[in-house]
Formats: C-alpha cells, sequence, structure tokens
C-alpha cells in the first residue's frame, strides 16, 4: 500500500482504499475537486474517539487535506513538541464532517470538529512537504498564530512521524497557564448540551465566505490628509449579545499611526507627538511597503514568552537600538490617493492584509478571529492578555472615542496619575511607592498607591525621572482622608510631585472610596497626557459570565484509588455546571460531604444549620413544618461553593420547593445484588421501560455512577406523595412477581442475592437520588450520566464515567438525551387503574 509520502500514487487513493462508503457515512472521494483559488485555504481540526482519543489536523492543500494524526492534539506552549503521524489525505469535504463512523470499519468511532478556520503558509507549503518543514500561521476559533510541522522520521520507517509545535508570538502561553485542549473541548459546529457558547447567526457567519472581493466603494478621492486623530474604543461592561463584531486581542502597547506620503514616513502618537526618530527600524520597514501615500492605525508592542510585555516595550523605547519592537497593525484609513474612512471596517482591514502580505517581520496584521466574543475573551483571558478589542464589522473609521468600538478588559488595568512618590526603605535615590490620582471633573482624586512591579534599576530610574517634577504640597483636590494609604508610612516620607506623568498600573479591585488594592506597576505612559486620566470601569462581564474558580486545598487527594484531587472535583462541577443546574433548580437537595475524602467519614447534610455554604438557598421553614429550613442549589456560584465545602454528591427531592408535596417524577433504581452480571442490570432496565411503556408512561435513563441505573419517569405535579409511593411500590412488587428470578423488591442483601433489587422507597416525601451528573462519594468516583435508551447496550457499567472522563465523553455529544423529558408531563391516575 503507498504511504502518504508516495506521491505516484493517484490523489486520494489510499483514503478510498480504506473505507466502504456504502456502510460509512464519511464522504466520499468526489469526482473532481479543484484546487481553492479564490478563497483562502481551510484547516480543520477533528477530535476523534476511535480506539483511543486523538485529534486529526488536516491542511488543505492542491485540493485535499493533508492529515496528521496527534494524539495529545495541538498545545500552545513552544515547549511542548506533539507526535504527528502523517495519514492519508482527505477530501477537503471532510472538513465539515461530523458523526459516528460504524464499528468495523476504519477509524471506527465519533468524530467532531474541534476546531476549523483558514491556514497560511510561510514560504512554499509544496516544497515545505517535501522537505519536511512546514511554518504556517492558523486563522481558527480556538487556534491563531504561527505553528510549524517538522518530519522525524527516517524515508525507511513505517510511519511518516512529524512534530507539531506552537512557534514563539503574541499567542504562545506555558502549558501550565493555559491548556487549550482542556479548556475548549467542544465541537465548533455543534451545541453539546448546551456547553458551546450562543454562536452569531449563520447569515452573519456566512456572509464571511462569501466574501472574496474587497468592496472600496464608498473610498473618496482625495488629498492626504496632513494629521488625523485616531479612533477610540469605549469600555464595555459586558460584552455584546447581538450585532455583527470583529474581535481582536486587545495589544499591550502604545497606539501609534503611520504616516506615508511619497516614501517619506511618521509616525504619531495617539496625541499627535511625532516619535519617528524613536523608530528607525519600523521606519525603514514601513518606507518598504508597496504604497505611495497612506494612513495606517495599529499598536507596537514587544513580546515576551509571546505574550505582549509593556515593561519590555518600555525598556526596548528608550534603547536606540530597538529591533525587538514589532507594530500590530489593525486599520488602513487612507490609500493612494483614496479616503477609506467610509469603507466598512471589514473591506478596509482586507486591503490592510493584502498589503501587508509580503512586509518585514516587525510589520504584523492584528488578526480576528471568527468566533463568539464570549469564547475568545475566555481563551484571551486563559492566556493572560489584557483583554479584547471589538469593533462593527460594517462601521466607518471615525476619530474620537466611539461606541462602534468597544474594548473588553479582562483584567483591571488603566492608567493612573503619579502625584507623588517615596524612596525605598525611607531614602533618597530608589522608588518604593508611587502615589497615584484620577481626575473626577477638573479635580485631582486619590486613587491610593503602588509599590511593586519594578526591580532596582527600574526604582532609580523612575526616581531620576520623577524628582525634577517635585513640589512642596499635595496635588490633590479629593483625599481618602480617614483610610489614606500612606497612613501606614513614616510621616513626611511622601514627596508631592507636579502631576503631568502618568502610569499604567494593573490591581485587583477598586475600593468603595475609589482607591486602587493590590497592585503592580506596569510601565509608564509616555504618550498619554495626564489631565486625560479618568477612573475607567471593571471587569468586561461575560453575557452569562463563568463561575470564577478560588479553591481552597486543590491539591488535597479525595480519591487515592484514581488520585483525583479536589481541583479536579471543583474544576468538573464548573464544567458541567450549565447541564447540571436543570437537574437541581428548585429541588430541595441532600448533600454528601466527605471532608476526609472518599475513604473517610461521609455525612448527609440536607439544612442549613450545619456549615454555612454562601449561595445556596435557605427556604421558609414553614414550607415543611418541624424540619429545619430546605437548601436548594439554584445558580453555578451555589454548585460550586457546595463543592468547595467538600460536597461530593448531590441527592434531590422528586418535587420542587413551590409544589413541595406534589412530586413531578418517579425513580425507580435499580441496585444489582451479589452476583448480577451487567448485562442482568441492562435486561432488567428494558424490562421496567417496556412495563412503563405498556401503561403509557416515557421513561429516561441515567446510570447512577456506582454499580446500577436509574429509570425516570416524569409527572405532572398533581398526585401527593403516598399516592406517587404506593404507585411505585405497586409497580415494583408486580415486576418482581412476574419475574421473581430477575427482580426483588425488598431491600437487604439476602433478599436481592442473584437479583436486581427495585427501590421504591425513593419515591416518599423527603427522599431523595444522586442527582443526574452528580458525582459519587466512592473509589473511582463514578458520574450518574443521563443517557439514551439506545446507548443501554454500549454501557459497561453503572460507573462508565467519572470526573476525570465525564467531560470529555460529553464533548462529543451532539444532542442532550434528555431534551424531551422536561417537556414531558403524563399522568398517574390511568397508570395506577390498570396497574395490576
Amino acid at each position: 500500500m503507498a504511504s502518504p509520502r508516495d506521491t505516484s500514487a493517484p490523489p486520494l487513493a489510499r483514503y478510498r482504499k480504506k473505507r466502504d462508503f456504502s456502510i460509512t457515512t464519511e464522504p466520499p472521494v468526489p469526482t473532481s475537486e479543484a484546487p481553492a483559488t479564490a478563497r483562502k485555504l481551510g484547516f480543520v481540526v477533528q477530535k476523534h474517539w476511535a480506539s483511543r482519543l486523538h485529534y486529526d489536523f488536516r491542511l488543505e492543500l492542491n485540493g485535499v487535506l493533508l492529515s496528521w494524526a496527534v494524539p495529545k492534539g495541538p498545545c500552545y506552549d513552544p515547549s511542548k513538541k506533539q507526535m504527528a503521524v502523517h495519514v492519508e489525505d482527505h477530501p477537503v469535504s471532510y472538513a465539515a464532517f461530523e458523526g459516528t463512523i460504524p464499528p468495523k470499519q476504519y477509524g471506527a468511532g465519533t468524530v467532531i470538529v474541534w476546531d476549523h478556520g483558514t491556514w497560511e503558509p510561510v514560504g512554499d507549503a509544496v516544497k515545505g512537504m517535501e522537505t519536511g518543514k512546514l511554518v504556517f500561521r492558523l486563522h481558527g476559533e480556538k487556534l491563531a498564530g504561527l505553528w510549524e510541522l517538522v518530519r522525524i522520521s527516517k524515508p525507511d520507517d513505517k510511519q511518516d512521524q512529524w512534530m507539531l509545535f506552537k512557534k514563539r508570538d503574541e499567542w504562545a502561553r506555558p502549558l501550565a497557564e493555559y491548556d487549550v485542549i482542556k479548556a475548549l473541548p467542544d465541537s465548533v459546529v455543534a451545541n453539546p448540551l448546551g456547553l458551546v457558547e450562543e454562536r452569531e447567526p449563520r447569515a452573519a457567519r456566512q456572509s464571511r465566505t462569501e466574501e472574496q472581493n474587497i468592496d472600496l466603494s464608498a473610498a473618496v478621492h482625495a488629498p492626504l490628509p496632513a494629521k488625523l486623530e485616531p479612533q477610540l474604543a469605549t469600555l464595555a461592561s459586558s460584552l455584546p449579545r447581538g450585532g455583527d463584531w470583529i474581535t481582536e486581542t486587545k495589544l499591550d502597547g502604545y497606539r501609534l499611526l503611520a504616516r506615508i506620503d511619497k516614501g517619506k514616513v511618521r509616525l504619531f502618537t495617539r496625541n499627535g507627538h511625532d516619535w519617528t526618530a524613536k523608530f528607525p527600524a519600523l521606519t525603514v520597514a514601513i518606507k518598504a511597503l508597496p504604497v505611495v501615500a497612506a494612513w495606517l492605525d495599529g499598536e507596537i508592542v514587544v513580546l515576551k514568552d509571546g505574550i505582549p510585555n509593556f515593561s519590555a516595550l518600555q525598556n526596548a523605547i528608550d534603547r536606540r537600538n530597538n529591533q525587538d519592537i514589532v507594530f500590530f497593525l489593525f486599520d488602513l484609513m487612507y490609500l493612494d490617493g483614496e479616503d477609506l474612512r467610509k469603507v466598512p471596517l471589514w473591506a478596509r482591514r482586507a486591503q490592510l492584509a493584502a498589503l501587508l502580505e509580503n512586509a518585514e517581520e516587525q510589520l504584523l496584521f492584528s488578526q480576528n478571529f471568527d468566533a463568539p466574543p464570549a469564547q475568545v475573551f475566555e481563551a484571551a483571558a486563559g492566556l493572560g492578555l489584557e483583554g479584547l478589542v471589538l469593533k462593527r464589522r460594517d462601521a466607518p473609521y471615525e476619530s474620537g472615542r466611539t461606541e462602534s468600538w468597544l474594548k473588553a478588559k479582562a483584567r483591571l488595568r488603566q492608567e493612573l496619575v503619579i502625584c507623588g512618590m517615596t524612596g525605598r526603605g525611607g531614602k533618597s535615590g530608589e522608588v518604593g511607592s508611587l502615589l497615584l490620582g484620577y481626575y473626577v471633573g477638573n479635580k485631582l482624586h486619590d486613587a491610593g498607591s503602588v509599590g511593586t512591579g519594578w526591580d532596582a534599576k527600574t526604582a532609580r530610574d523612575l526616581w531620576n525621572r520623577l524628582i525634577p517634577l517635585e513640589v512642596d504640597a499635595t496635588p490633590f483636590d479629593l483625599q481618602v482622608t480617614k483610610a489614606r494609604r500612606w497612613s501606614r508610612r513614616a510621616a513626611g516620607s511622601e514627596r508631592w510631585l507636579k502631576p503631568t506623568m502618568v502610569a499604567e498600573v494593573e490591581f485587583a479591585e477598586w475600593t468603595a472610596d475609589g482607591v486602587i488594592r493590590q497592585s503592580s506597576f506596569k510601565g509608564l505612559r509616555l504618550d498619554k497626557p495626564a489631565r486625560s486620566v479618568v477612573r475607567e470601569g471593571g471587569r468586561t462581564q461575560l453575557p452569562e459570565p463563568s463561575p470564577q474558580l478560588k479553591i481552597t486545598h486543590p491539591e488535597r487527594v479525595i480519591d487515592a484509588s484514581a488520585t483525583i484531587t479536589k481541583a479536579d472535583l471543583v474544576r468538573y462541577y464548573a464544567s458541567i455546571a450549565e447541564s447540571m443546574l436543570p437537574h437541581l433548580k428548585d429541588r430541595p437537595v441532600a448533600l454528601v460531604r466527605a471532608p476526609d475524602g472518599v475513604a473517610g467519614d461521609l455525612f448527609f447534610q440536607k439544612h442549613a444549620e450545619r456549615t454555612a455554604m454562601p449561595g445556596l438557598s435557605a427556604h421558609n421553614r414553614e414550607l415543611w413544618p418541624n424540619h429545619p429550613a430546605l437548601l436548594t442549589v439554584d445558580t453555578a456560584d451555589a454548585l460550586l461553593s457546595a463543592a468547595q465545602m467538600n460536597t461530593i454528591e448531590f441527592h434531590t427531592w422528586n418535587s420542587i420547593v413551590r409544589q413541595l408535596d406534589k412530586p413531578d417524577r418517579v425513580v425507580f433504581d435499580l441496585d444489582p445484588g451479589e452476583g448480577v452480571k451487567w448485562k442482568h442490570v441492562q435486561e432488567a432496565a428494558l424490562l421496567v421501560r417496556t412495563l412503563l411503556s405498556e401503561l403509557d408512561l416515557k421513561s429516561w435513563l441515567k446510570t447512577s455512577g456506582g454499580k446500577g441505573l436509574h429509570v425516570v419517569v416524569p409527572l405532572t405535579p398533581e398526585l401527593n406523595y403516598m399516592t406517587v409511593k404506593s404507585f411505585s411500590q405497586t409497580f415494583v412488587r408486580h415486576i418482581a412477581k412476574t419475574i421473581p428470578e430477575r427482580f426483588s423488591a425488598i431491600s437487604g442483601p439476602a433478599n436481592r442475592l442473584g437479583k436486581v433489587y427495585v427501590d421504591y422507597l425513593r419515591n416518599g416525601k423527603g427522599q431523595t437520588t444522586a442527582a443526574a451528573f452528580s458525582a459519587r462519594a466512592r473509589p473511582g468516583m463514578g458520574v450518574s450520566m443521563p443517557v439514551a435508551w439506545e446507548q443501554l447496550a454500549d454501557l459497561k457499567s453503572g460507573a462508565q464515567w467519572n470526573v476525570q472522563t465525564a467531560r470529555e465523553y460529553l464533548s462529543f455529544q451532539s444532542r442532550d438525551p434528555w431534551v424531551d423529558f422536561w417537556s414531558t408531563r403524563q399522568s398517574l391516575s390511568s397508570a395506577i387503574e390498570r396497574l395490576p
């Protein structure tokens, strides 16, 4: 059989030979498939659970998808070299394939589209494949930036082995800080169990693929403007829910505009200061662009470990040799006699990208991400980036601050006026802290201080820069008097300064009196006038913000048998909170807590009298007279709060608090006794379902997370607990009497030996059952997983998934098997009459 290196074999011959297209649903080989010309080349990463989980990495080239199997998947850490086995080419149409490849077929298993987008080879891709070194840029929904594939196998090796790794750029990130495989496990085209962020309208996304021609019809023929004020973004308190936005990274640098006029280049700050002389290398690179006259907009940065670093930028600016500075360009306002400011943003950027195609390495196009803003925002925050800039796709370029450009801050960070300083250790020569402020109207407000974020060299440099600004009295008009930050310093240690210098500061929060806490100095803002500094808002919020995880004692092992830590458990509940909450909300809950892990003492908590858990709802005691207040878990914060307090299991009532005495479901817990084979548990579940169907009752299935299965019947809440429990008892006794060799209606080990005990007692008032998605407090920490009846035959046990594997399984599910459970309402009245 031909190997992937064999160029003499017909295109896609190996792909065709490996598959029986009368059985598999994979796309067949097309009769003809022309190479991409007018459109950009596509790429796809398919998550493939065959005999083992791996990732299929595919790049479109010359009418096929070049394909590699990557066992561990892509990684943003440049130090991680991931094995990639070059396999047979696939048809381009395979990029859209999601589904299950049938058993006994090549690659049998489930496939989802984990990421997709476009890619750009750096250099000649065909030659790169021949020589075994392929460098390229990805523009996906999860993967971005510069990557490389390098062949490591010898010509006579059985497998054509390569290494896939991330090149160092603004997207590179250590694995310890961000694991894209774990952070974003789901399909980018499906909506598995509601775990994927809501996507943009299909029409808006489709329009992107149709834009093959750059529409500059709104351009105005005009002379080159002598000056141009930049467009500024408005801080967004939350990400937009709708609209058509271009999403870019918010870069941690200095805004810079470039003006080109017949080969002469000038560089301006946002306030119009001419900084051309500071950047001779950038000036040369811009001069080499194939234009006569232009205005370009962008941000200069220095990348450190692949991330823009403001301090490193400032150090580079201070040096004459500043080759490390790169200029990320994001807009083009004028080009060769045409004013483009009325041209829609997408077209201006397309023209800019074309202009930069063969530019010097110091000039980079600021890429945008064709993905939901919330998804990109979380990824950017995980990478430690400052945030995002969102721009309306069809908006013109407007000088000044507008709402067609929004900035979304992942961290609290802003410019503050330097109003004073103290010496390190109370001595002169090195800055120990900076006293900061901001303007409220025309009055300067005390903002607190910053005392970290610099080394000794920077401390001396700051002192030398600031001491010429010293004045006799405080410049503040509005002071925080009773809680002044410098009351903890030696009296008189502060040295007041003329408020003309500006510092960039990152901090944890604003206090109620308008002072920053837990601050860190990032650098001086030489491009921003002090009088423009005002207090900005807080972090940008997601439309439905994900819970913030602050895990206490994350390293504590709670299940030594599987080396599961508290961090594993809390992160599991965070990842499935959206799916689990419908099963918890408004239902009285009993919590199984394990302070010493699953091997230690366990105890139930049903009421609020024990250790308080922030976020849980405690209800009026009159709901259940003579009992303590009932608890419910109604939000993700409450779920994680309980997990933080060592809760492993969540058990719920069969009714909600608003109709406490009228259950809206019946649960049959199938618990196998000693010696019962798993296939008999499966048969028992089918028999229970069959009898329920004969009574015109629909039922749903889930694993228990332990040895058995749960069959759940939704009800119209009209009958009381006594009636519902009586029905379930009669039902179980009937099935045990009909098939006594398989079923027992009596609890106790001796009564269920070799039989399946169907527990009806869970249908009484105050009784509970482990909720869907709940972990179990036993070795292995299985999970109660909702499944479709069609999956029953493939189940291996009631604990098939645990807290370490459940999330991976859910990422492959394109549809919630219980989606119709919530809308199904059925009465027991007829079933009670018909049951023998």
